[in-house]
């Protein structure tokens, strides 16, 4: 496969989508809280992957780590594009009120208000602190691999998640949500069981 991503072989690339888009989703889809957000920065993901394939040495283990480090890259350019329409958008004058479907969306608005508190939670870490969080945590990368992803030292990767972890301790006494601090790097993500699941429950990327 790396070989026919590095040729830019049509086969290998779709190879890869096929491996690997949901493990790309399940990272986006968290870090964002959107769905169409998430399935965007998967179309980016795999556009920048394509222009970035000569950049795959011919040896190495899976593609997983490369294609998620392009992810995050493509996450945080998403997230400062938001912010520069959310900006432009607060100048204008508000929009007329509309029709309040809630009883109708009421099970949909639970789980966007428990995600929210999610990355309300996650965005008083650090920029770099959320991303070992998404990698090691929500993407289950081992240190080895979450370093190459961010190019730093696995040490570092180590030190901070534990702080984040700390933090995290520190924001909130739940550890039962997708950001619990005590799980390690590899460990599965369980998700809270009943008649409507979370909304930051992941697709199963083993299911094909």
């Amino acid at each position: 496969m790396r070989a026919g991503v590095r040729a830019g072989d049509p086969d290998a690339f779709s190879m890869l989508f096929d491996e690997y888009s949901r493990a790309v989703y399940n990272l986006a889809f968290r870090l964002t809280g959107n769905w169409s957000t998430a399935e965007e920065a998967v179309s980016l993901t795999f556009l920048e992957a394509w222009r970035l394939r000569a950049s795959v040495k011919p040896e190495g283990g899976s593609l997983r780590p490369w294609l998620l480090g392009i992810a995050i890259n493509v996450n945080r350019n998403m997230s400062r594009a938001a912010r520069r329409h959310q900006a432009a958008l607060s100048r204008l004058p508000p929009p007329p009120p509309v029709p309040d479907f809630a009883d109708e969306l009421a099970g949909q608005l639970d789980d966007a208000r428990q995600l929210r508190r999610i990355l309300a939670v996650l965005g008083r870490l650090r920029a770099d602190e959320r991303d070992v969080i998404a990698l090691c945590v929500w993407s289950e990368l081992d240190y080895d691999s979450a370093a190459q992803v961010l190019g730093i030292p696995t040490g570092t990767v180590r030190s901070r998640l534990s702080r984040a972890r700390g933090k995290l301790r520190e924001l909130t006494a739940d550890c039962s949500d997708p950001v619990s601090p005590a799980r390690e790097p590899g460990a599965g993500c369980e998700q809270v069981q009943g008649d409507r699941e979370i909304a930051a429950r992941p697709m199963q990327e083993g299911t094909r």
